[in-house]
């Protein structure tokens, strides 16, 4: 089929431009539009330079040309930003770590979700991968990760760095670690304050000598508090991944985790949303799919808050049964598991590239007024 022009217009006539009374045509939002057979390219600006607003516009667009003109048309969206000046920008009140490309916040708003266990098998799989990884147990109450990487005895050693005593992080499987688990008694109870939790991490990002790495990922603690500031304002973060189970008991809390990094005194980006416990199958019945906690839930979470969903995980026994005897369930070879978190460490990667493309670098958040400290409507 030869397209025309002014059908494609007229389609996307009825797409209404964001911020505008108008739609995107009648706005100038559309730019050019550009068709030869059964292709077309459309230039389109827009003012939100967030990777959701560029991603709604790209899929309402294709939708709208293949439901009114044509359903197998060949389309190509050129999104271009063109955001308005911005008054002062955050001042970075913490620093950047040398050599960390990459700096990825795990985050729940619930407990028992299965965050750390999410964040152990994304860093594995980043290392199969490839990429150098480093993973800060930044769960300063509950911190998991000498358990689930099979180092629970281990100590992290002092090594001399230009003239500067650091401290050396614990590796395995190919993923440096740090954790307050590797000071501490296992039976000892970690009762601190804010400010010495903070101090204690501030110690292990900066008093560590974690060289080279393409990802560092932070398994932070459930819910939205003194630690994630305490983080935020130390770090300049690339993004966030929010973990849920399908439940609603969860998925409002997982709102929460998405609505903190979004507000404008913290403004980290928000990467996407991943489903654990989505399913259960039991070995017996391979072809059946039981949704004990709810079906699809952080899925439509996920488009109700125009964040990527970045993929679902099953309830299996074998995960847990992994990381209680320290070593990731991602290393099974040749598994439905480990194709599974391949797939899901393939989309976060793809949301990084594509965040580091589309946005500037993330600014260590300075909070100057108690907006950064209290309940924000979203």
């Amino acid at each position: 089929m030869k397209l025309n022009k002014q059908d494609i217009l007229k389609a996307l006539e009825t797409i209404s431009a964001p911020g505008e009374g108008q739609n995107m045509v009648e706005s100038g939002a559309v730019t050019n539009v550009v068709t030869f057979a059964d292709e077309v390219i459309v230039d389109i600006t827009i003012s939100n330079p967030s990777l959701q607003a560029k991603k709604k516009t790209e899929v309402e667009i294709m939708k709208t040309i293949h439901d009114i003109v044509y359903e197998k048309a060949k389309i190509t969206v050129n999104v271009k930003v063109n955001a308005p000046a911005k008054a002062a920008p955050n001042v970075i009140k913490g620093k950047a770590i040398p050599g960390i490309k990459n700096i990825i916040a795990v985050a729940s708003g619930k407990g028992g979700v299965g965050k750390s266990t999410v964040t152990a098998n994304l860093a594995v799989t980043l290392a199969k991968m490839g990429f150098k990884v480093g993973v800060l147990d930044a769960d300063i109450y509950g911190p998991s990760m000498p358990i689930m990487f099979d180092v629970e005895l281990e100590r992290p050693l002092a090594v001399n760095v230009d003239g500067k005593s650091k401290m050396r992080p614990v590796e395995n499987y190919g993923v440096k670690m740090l954790s307050i688990g590797f000071f501490t008694k296992p039976d000892q109870a970690v009762v601190w304050r804010g400010p010495m939790a903070a101090k204690a991490l501030n110690q292990m990002i900066f008093d560590a000598a974690w060289g080279e790495l393409d990802f560092m990922l932070l398994d932070l603690p459930p819910g939205t508090g003194d630690i994630h500031l305490s983080i935020m304002q130390s770090l300049p973060i690339t993004g966030a991944v929010v973990v849920s189970t399908p439940q609603n008991v969860a998925l409002a809390d997982a709102k929460k985790g998405v609505a903190m990094f979004q507000q404008d005194s913290i403004n980290v980006p928000v990467l996407g949303i991943i489903e654990n416990m989505a399913y259960f199958t039991p070995d017996e019945l391979p072809d059946h799919k039981y949704y004990i906690f709810g079906k699809e839930g952080a899925q439509n979470l996920a488009e109700d808050l125009e964040v990527r969903f970045l993929g679902e995980l099953p309830l299996v026994q074998s995960i847990r049964e992994a990381g209680d005897v320290g070593r990731p369930a991602a290393l099974q070879t040749a598994t439905s598991l480990e194709k599974a978190f391949e797939k899901l460490t393939q989309n976060v990667v793809e949301e990084v590239v594509r965040r580091n493309d589309d946005l500037p670098p993330t600014e260590a958040i300075k909070i100057t007024t108690m907006a950064g400290c209290s309940a924000v409507k979203k």
